[in-house]
């Protein structure tokens, strides 16, 4: 296990990828970002994962347009104050859309939470995985152990 400066263990790419596929079973929300000309675009999306790819689907419109055929990153991250830690894994990697004529859609499409999920669905190859997982501890003060994440309060 290897552990960063800050106290964070550094998690392999097969349990990052676990994770990812974990979260979307449990239906967990996660970010998708794109770089465009005005500055970065985030927007919080729904997916699922398939065959080492993360599937979104986003109705017409600019982050639509600007995440197809483009280098884009996917953040999921998990707090679990049962367990007492924190997760995070960052998938970077090309978004191309799937339809009739690019791809195979997955058997499961990602649970869409609005009311009007919209038809561009896109699948986002895992080049780059990287992720992160640390305690958690309750309460503290400013000089308390470096490196640890406070919980969240109830």
């Amino acid at each position: 296990m290897w552990i960063d400066e800050r106290g964070s263990e550094v998690v392999p790419l097969p349990e990052c990828l676990r994770l990812v596929a974990v979260a979307a079973k449990e239906g967990r929300a996660g970010r998708l970002a794109v770089s465009q000309e005005g500055g970065p675009l985030v927007h919080p999306v729904n997916f699922a994962y398939d065959d080492r790819r993360v599937i979104v689907r986003l109705g017409d419109g600019v982050m639509a347009e600007a995440a197809s055929g483009s280098l884009v990153a996917f953040e999921v991250d998990v707090v679990d104050l049962d367990e007492g830690c924190a997760w995070s894994v960052l998938v970077r990697g090309l978004a191309l859309p799937i339809d009739e004529g690019h791809g195979t859609l997955p058997a499961h499409l990602p649970y869409v939470a609005v009311p009007s999920p919209g038809d561009v669905v896109l699948a986002i190859r895992t080049d780059v995985v990287t992720g992160r997982r640390f305690p958690l501890h309750d309460g503290g003060e400013a000089g308390d152990e470096p490196g640890r994440a406070h919980a969240p309060p109830r």
